[in-house]
């Protein structure tokens, strides 16, 4: 029999009238890579967050280690040996490296330098016997995102992890950063460490993990050896139906350029440039795709070109007319749509319905309004026909929207700003954190704008779905572009190599 580091057995959850976990049953060796698969809403955060201390478990037991345990917080969860690396890093971005490792030892802000300088040892050899080296003394926020994930998983070592939950591990690293970690993996797993990931890169789950458990609407479904399957097979138990082979995207003859962008500077939040001279243009008919490391300028050039903050020198022109102080009103008039990094922040109201939120853009239109009165009935009609055309799925048209999974409100975001027939879409990491199915919805959406002859504008930290989607694909280092290639040309490797700051493809390749 194998021995278990986690064995759940008929896990019960409800929020409500909602059954997150029906009698789930989850079962992880010692000493393995794990994965936990499942769509938006399937439960799977849910079987984490009981393991994590989050939530308490209605009924079903648990064991840690062949123990029975009841976990009713985060800390009884920690001295059960488990540990979380988050997809958002829990730093303080102020502190050193070192001090955000210790924080929270009792003590730990009263000791002396000796006491310190030991700490820092013990917490440099750790780091040195699992490859995951970087500067402690340095404060967070100077690191790249690939060393502050590396001093996460050592803060969960540091504190005696021996189960480490890695949730989306590789969503903001370099295809680089991203084989470091699965290397780290390995020498994890080698010295008996047990390792759950959540993801939603099915590849990465085929290159990685030794079992996987998949879950759908709240049901542990399968138990699969990862070598005894594949991804169509994953993705098809998933979603429950048979998964494309990927989007298939017809050449198109691109139209008159919509977008021109020169010499655009942009400041960034710490007074330096967050872009230095960008250059380019999108034609009709056209996705340009950036691809970059987060913090490269990314967010600054979204939000420059949706009226959101200023650019401090350059031009940009739209439809061969100069932009000069844009508000995000006159950018929405003009046609230029916008989906945002954080849907629930900057794109949907969470505490309004789906109505409201579809008119957030149009309710002062004509269509929408008369006599300075919204038009309810026309406007519900209106509503229901998009979130039907949209495949939006919701319990009623008035409930807070922040109720629904991610892929819904995501497609209810699209819904909206689709509708008004945009010339340009800008969509900032469109399907982070959405499933497979929902993740080839948002896809077929951004390439029937390209069809109907919309420029697109994708920025995204997925590789894979730039060099997918995209007719061009700029890279985006340190605020500056520096490297541009087309569909035909793109290469993983050297794509990683530039996002990295290899400028040279010859240098990139050696």
């Amino acid at each position: 029999m194998p021995q278990y580091a986690i064995d759940m057995k008929d896990i019960v959850k409800r929020f409500g009238e909602v059954t997150a976990s029906d009698h789930v049953s989850f079962m992880v060796e010692k000493g393995e890579v794990h994965a936990l698969l499942g769509e938006n809403g399937a439960g799977k955060s849910t079987i984490m967050s009981m393991l994590s201390g989050l939530y308490k478990a209605d009924s079903g037991t648990i064991s840690i280690q062949g123990k029975e345990v009841r976990i009713r917080s985060p800390k009884e969860s920690m001295e059960l040996g488990i540990g979380m690396v988050h997809q958002n890093f829990r730093l303080v971005q102020t502190l050193t490296a070192l001090e955000n490792i210790i924080l929270g030892e009792k003590g730990s802000l009263w000791r002396g330098t000796s006491w310190m300088n030991k700490k820092k040892r013990e917490i440099e050899n750790i780091a040195d016997r699992f490859g995951l080296r970087f500067p402690a003394g340095v404060p967070v926020w100077q690191l790249s995102v690939g060393e502050q994930q590396r001093v996460e998983i050592v803060k969960t070592l540091y504190r005696g992890a021996n189960i480490i939950i890695f949730d989306e591990p590789t969503s903001v690293l370099t295809p680089g950063e991203a084989d470091q970690l699965f290397r780290t993996m390995q020498e994890l797993k080698q010295n008996g460490k047990t390792m759950i990931i959540t993801t939603h890169k099915l590849k990465e789950v085929m290159a990685v993990s030794d079992r996987i458990s998949v879950m759908r609407k709240g049901k542990m479904i399968a138990n699969l050896e990862s070598k005894n399957t594949n991804v169509q097979e994953l993705a098809r138990l998933m979603v429950g139906r048979e998964m494309s082979n990927g989007i298939s995207i017809k050449k198109k003859q691109r139209g008159k350029p919509i977008l021109e962008v020169e010499d655009l500077v942009v400041r960034g939040t710490h007074g330096n440039d967050a872009l230095k001279d960008i250059n380019f243009t999108i034609f009709e008919h056209e996705i340009i795709g950036i691809a970059g490391v987060a913090g490269n300028g990314q967010k600054e050039l979204a939000e420059a070109l949706t009226g959101l903050i200023p650019w401090t020198g350059g031009r940009v022109a739209f439809n061969n007319a100069n932009l000069k102080v844009p508000t995000v009103k006159n950018l929405i008039d003009k046609g230029i749509a916008h989906i945002p990094e954080d849907r629930m922040k900057s794109g949907l109201a969470g505490s309004l319905g789906i109505v409201d939120n579809l008119l957030l853009k149009t309710y002062r239109t004509k269509s929408r309004t008369k006599y300075g009165l919204l038009q309810k009935k026309k406007n519900k009609t209106w509503a229901e026909e998009l979130i039907k055309k949209f495949d939006v799925r919701a319990s009623d048209l008035h409930s807070p929207v922040r109720q629904l999974s991610g892929g819904n409100q995501q497609k209810l975001l699209f819904a909206r700003e689709v509708d008004q027939d945009p010339k340009l879409m800008i969509a900032v990491h469109p399907t982070q954190g959405l499933d497979v199915g929902a993740t080839e919805a948002v896809h077929h959406m951004l390439v029937n704008l390209r069809g109907s002859g919309s420029g697109i504008l994708l920025i995204s930290e997925d590789l894979d779905e730039v060099i997918q989607l995209s007719d061009r694909i700029l890279v985006l280092y340190s605020g500056e572009i520096i490297g541009e290639l087309d569909r035909a040309q793109a290469n993983k490797e050297y794509i990683g190599q530039l996002m990295a700051g290899l400028t040279g493809k010859e240098e990139a390749v050696l």
